[in-house]
């Protein structure tokens, strides 16, 4: 059976790029009617933040991926988050130690601070140099009674070729001598991400290791475990690493990485993973806009191209837009006023559904939809040009406009018309300070229509109080 699973670090705010991966263990295990897994891996202490587990379901929820086994679904492979499963991390570093395959390290901090100050002031990799190895089982019993502390180490071969086949990039082949001996057992009892990973997802029977390929190059310490274990290796998944235009790593360092900043930005869940699936991925028809269902029955990871994809966020906002514009306006409603609800800002349900039609064209994300609109809502109180001194000009087109019985915005905008004419104004000008006047900006929904929203009597009121 496919079994995927996501491994969640509670380390900080739920990243985009943890989505991307989401998205593909999510798709693949449904295609092939697998299991999706959500594990906690939360076994750096010092940078577990409280929250974060939280926040990272509930954006997991956000977007759909819904799993079938975690921390809040527990299955059969339980427990799934690896703090809980200390014991079984020690049960397996122990096995390693009695067969070799993996040794104490009594080292100081201070001797491996001095070892790579060495190492890198002969220009050579920092790599621990066995010392540890030498001792013999009288030396081991003799500090472990002492309590003295230690850490446990992967006891990496000379001299040999590890080998890995990758979906994406085929065999790569490691030279042994160039792996360090890795930790895997640190002195606080907690199990280093290698040694975790690869007992969990042994236990988890996950048949996909799904990475990101910053992780390719420690894959060989990986297949040793594996190797040492004596176990089946899963099927390795490095996807590529999103990018930014300018080909820079997408890092947290941007604002736009965190899932939260598209919930505040207005963005649907649907749209932002249909994005994400083409980050490396293509649509067999050359399709940009479609469905998470067609996505998963389409998507296959040998189909991922192993070039860095590149984030851009104006083609994000460009297909946000054309969501908006091919949806049903109530749905649109609805979501505008979630939305700002959710914002603390409650808006007039009716006045929103009537402005659906003049905005539905003009907005990429439902944050847009405000700042176009807010006139709606309460009459302007700045300008962003001055009508400073044009009192007897609005004096006429207040008269004109009273006159108008049938306040629509085809007889608005004749009226309008025939007095720029009869004014001998150009409707350039003419118009533009007349949408300055009703809704203090250069750039607004069509003016007539918004007049006609608007009603009579608070057009007038706007105009009148020109000085």
């Amino acid at each position: 059976m496919v079994r995927t699973r996501a491994a969640i670090s509670p380390t900080g705010y739920p990243h985009i790029g943890t989505i991307y991966q989401a998205l593909f263990d999510y798709a693949f295990a449904r295609r092939h009617n697998g299991k999706f897994i959500v594990r906690i891996e939360d076994t750096d202490k010092e940078r577990t933040v409280a929250d974060a587990e939280e926040k990272v379901f509930k954006a997991l929820d956000w977007f759909g991926l819904i799993e079938d086994e975690s921390v809040r679904k527990e299955g059969p492979y339980k427990p799934y988050r690896q703090s809980n499963r200390l014991d079984i991390y020690k049960k397996y570093a122990d096995e390693l130690i009695n067969n070799k395959k993996a040794y104490y390290c009594f080292c100081s901090k201070e001797r491996l601070d001095q070892l790579r100050q060495e190492l890198q002031k002969e220009g050579k990799v920092p790599m621990y140099d066995k010392h540890c190895l030498k001792l013999n089982k009288d030396e081991i019993k003799q500090k472990l009674e002492k309590k003295e502390s230690y850490i446990v180490r992967l006891n990496v071969p000379q001299n040999l070729q590890i080998k890995i086949k990758d979906e994406l990039r085929g065999e790569i082949i490691f030279e042994s001598n160039s792996v360090d001996d890795q930790v895997l057992m640190k002195s606080d009892g907690y199990p280093t991400y290698f040694l975790a990973v690869v007992v969990d997802d042994h236990l988890m029977e996950i048949s996909h290791m799904v990475r990101g390929e910053e992780w390719l190059t420690s894959s060989a310490k990986i297949v040793l475990l594996y190797e040492y274990f004596n176990w089946e290796k899963p099927i390795f998944v490095h996807t590529p690493i999103i990018r930014n235009p300018d080909r820079s790593k997408f890092s947290k360092r941007q604002g736009h990485t965190s899932v939260t900043w598209y919930q505040e930005q207005g963005f649907f869940p649907e749209v932002v993973l249909n994005y994400l699936s083409l980050m490396g991925w293509s649509h067999p028809d050359g399709k940009e806009i479609f469905p998470l269902d067609e996505f998963i029955k389409l998507f296959d990871f040998k189909d991922i191209k192993p070039i860095g994809p590149v984030f851009d966020l104006m083609k994000l906002e460009w297909m946000n837009g054309m969501y908006i514009r091919q949806s049903q306006k109530s749905k649109i409603k609805d979501k505008i006023l979630e939305f700002y609800l959710n914002k603390n800002i409650n808006l007039d349900k009716d006045l929103v559904e009537k402005t659906i039609p003049l905005i539905q064209d003009r907005i990429k994300k439902l944050s847009d939809y405000l700042p176009l609109c807010e006139f709606f809502f309460k009459a302007p109180t700045t300008y962003e040009i001055s009508v400073d001194g044009k009192n007897d000009f609005f004096v006429k087109v207040k008269t004109e406009l009273e006159k108008v019985s049938d306040w629509k915005a085809v007889t608005i905008g004749e009226s309008l018309v025939n007095l720029a004419k009869k004014l001998e104004i150009k409707n350039s000008q003419f118009f533009a300070d007349m949408r300055m006047v009703i809704t203090g900006k250069k750039i607004s929904p069509p003016l007539n229509e918004s007049m006609e929203i608007l009603g009579k009597e608070e057009c007038l009121k706007r105009i009148g109080k020109i000085k």
